[in-house]
């Protein structure tokens, strides 16, 4: 029989006093590390660069709201504007060049659904839980006035999303169908339906602006034509799409943000597939939104992660 055992001399490595420095038992034979120093500045290579690689591009938070965040828009004429609606009913308009929230306006009772500014930029639409669609003003109150919106329409359902018209006085809301509103009536100038599903989301076309797309809960994309008053094309997925992004560089092109954790390019004159399938999200995705250039866009999905893809890419840079 025969035993291997590991033999040990404390002498090498235990100190004599507690003033003594601590023993590292060390091989100097070049034989085993022949590359020491160019291993090592090779791993510190690398570690330089992945902590690059991993560097957030994150700036600063914008904090305020008490409850969650649940809708933004963006102002269509300055960069540095930017509106989130919460879901205790609460807006908040935010400066960016200064980080700061710089008006709050207790808009809604419940949810803020939904939110879009006007295309000239003086006012903004919120929708809400409590059945009702308001204007406000961009601009803060006189001192002494008080904080009341322009207009408010009382609906009969509750309002799941909107968007304005990106050249006339017209905006579209979303609940159990798509309902056409001019400004200045309180009564939709036309309602759109097609299936018998709640819709989440509108978003007008800003090329061919009276193109319309719509999300619903049945996994249906419905395109609308304002000018018509039926729909014009449907595509069904395979599971629900939470939001759509026209690109706005090319009419016909818009992204749909779906459950099943992937984004969808769709040419709308071909409804028949996708042009492409962007993959890397691990759970839902949430929103999706273009860059003004309409080469890339941005994801943000259940997954708490935010991506930015090329258009014509199938994965995020």
């Amino acid at each position: 029989m025969r035993v291997k055992v590991l033999s040990r001399n404390p002498d090498d490595y235990v100190r004599e006093t507690k003033l003594d420095l601590q023993r590292v038992p060390r091989n100097y034979d070049p034989v085993l590390h022949p590359f020491e120093v160019p291993r090592e500045y090779k791993r510190a290579l690398n570690a330089t660069k992945l902590e690059r690689v991993f560097a957030k591009p994150f700036l600063s938070s914008l904090d305020g709201h008490r409850d969650g965040v649940n809708c933004m828009a963006k102002h269509p004429k300055s960069l540095s504007t930017v509106l989130s609606g919460a879901c205790d009913g609460e807006v908040k308009i935010w400066n960016l060049t200064r980080r700061q929230c710089i008006r709050t306006i207790q808009a809604h009772e419940g949810f803020v659904r939904g939110m879009c500014a006007r295309f000239c930029g003086t006012s903004f639409f919120t929708v809400g839980d409590d059945k009702t669609v308001k204007q406000w003003k961009m601009e803060s109150p006189e001192y002494g006035e008080e904080e009341e919106p322009i207009h408010t329409i009382l609906g009969k359902t509750v309002y799941t999303g909107i968007d304005h018209h990106w050249k006339e006085p017209v905006f579209a809301t979303c609940g159990h169908q798509v309902d056409i509103w001019d400004e200045q009536r309180t009564s939709p100038k036309c309602s759109l339906t097609w299936g018998f599903d709640s819709i989440s989301s509108v978003k007008f076309n800003p090329i061919e602006t009276y193109l319309l797309g719509s999300c619903a809960s049945d996994r249906n994309i419905v395109l609308y034509d304002m000018r018509k008053s039926t729909p014009l094309k449907k595509v069904i997925l395979n599971m629900r799409t939470n939001t759509l992004c026209w690109n706005p560089m090319e009419a016909f092109i818009f992204t749909a943000a779906n459950e099943d954790y992937n984004l969808y390019t769709f040419d709308m004159r071909f409804l028949e597939s996708p042009v492409m399938v962007h993959m890397d999200h691990v759970s839902a995705v949430l929103d999706v939104d273009y860059s003004p250039t309409g080469k890339e866009f941005v994801s943000a999905s259940f997954d708490k992660s935010i991506r930015i893809f090329p258009v014509d890419k199938g994965h995020s840079r």
